[in-house]
């Protein structure tokens, strides 16, 4: 299990699996950001967004949250502290179904994974005075915050062991690529600007978005702002997830 310190402006929840297994989930106060980048167009248009409260866990899920919760383990570099990998999209809703059974009287809200604007805005500090515009999330120096090509040997790390952002939230830059909620498209054209998740309806889109960044990934793909797209049933071993949820009304 992992140790660490909730930093003091951080309001946190523990969300107690068994005796020995815990996470805990970071309150991300909402409000309003620029939502883009400026280096490809998947980034653009820069837009003004707003996003609601929301809490989300400042680690990536691991694997023994993961093996806890399934009841197996599919990622290729093994630990139990290491983040899952090889886990589909659709693997992740089905985590999600079964983190919510087992939670649902804890009253912390219902689980899901994050939408991508809700996932930006996190990496990119949030709000407030803590907020400083980093380059990657949490540094101008990605080595300081994420396991990327030049410092990783190409493998997953054990999640937490660089500093987090301004949020607490570890790994948001670099270990492996996120599943996010959202369905794929090419630009943020006729995206909302409320923080919901865009979802193409009746039928939903054939891709997902992952955000990121990941061990082997140049520098340039793990800055906040950047973009990636996988099928919602594709497995790989550098991509993995981390788990959101709304504050209970």
């Amino acid at each position: 299990m992992i140790s660490y310190k909730t930093p003091g402006h951080i309001t946190c929840k523990t969300i107690e699996l068994s005796d020995k297994l815990n996470f805990p989930m970071h309150l991300i106060e909402g409000g309003t950001f620029d939502m883009g980048g400026d280096k490809y167009s998947s980034e653009k248009p820069i837009d003004e967004v707003s996003v609601p409260d929301f809490y989300l866990c400042p680690f990536q899920v691991t694997q023994e949250i993961y093996e806890f919760i399934m009841g197996k383990n599919p990622s290729y570099f093994k630990g139990e502290n290491r983040p899952v990998e090889t886990v589909s999209w659709d693997d992740t809703k089905e985590f999600i179904r079964k983190l919510n059974e087992k939670t649902k009287e804890l009253n912390i809200g219902e689980f899901r994974l994050p939408t991508e604007a809700k996932w930006e805005y996190a990496a990119k500090g949030g709000k407030g005075k803590y907020v400083h515009g980093y380059k990657y999330s949490g540094s101008d120096d990605l080595k300081q915050v994420g396991w990327y090509r030049e410092n990783s040997g190409r493998e997953t790390k054990p999640v937490g062991l660089l500093l987090p952002n301004e949020l607490g939230l570890y790994d948001m830059s670099g270990n492996v690529w996120e599943w996010c909620e959202d369905d794929w498209h090419r630009s943020y054209k006729m995206a909302s600007d409320d923080g919901s998740a865009w979802i193409d309806t009746p039928d939903r889109g054939g891709l997902r978005v992952l955000r990121g960044g990941g061990y082997f990934d140049l520098a340039v793909r793990c800055r906040p702002a950047d973009r990636g797209t996988y099928s919602p049933d594709d497995r790989n071993d550098f991509i993995g997830f981390r788990v959101a949820c709304s504050p209970p009304v």
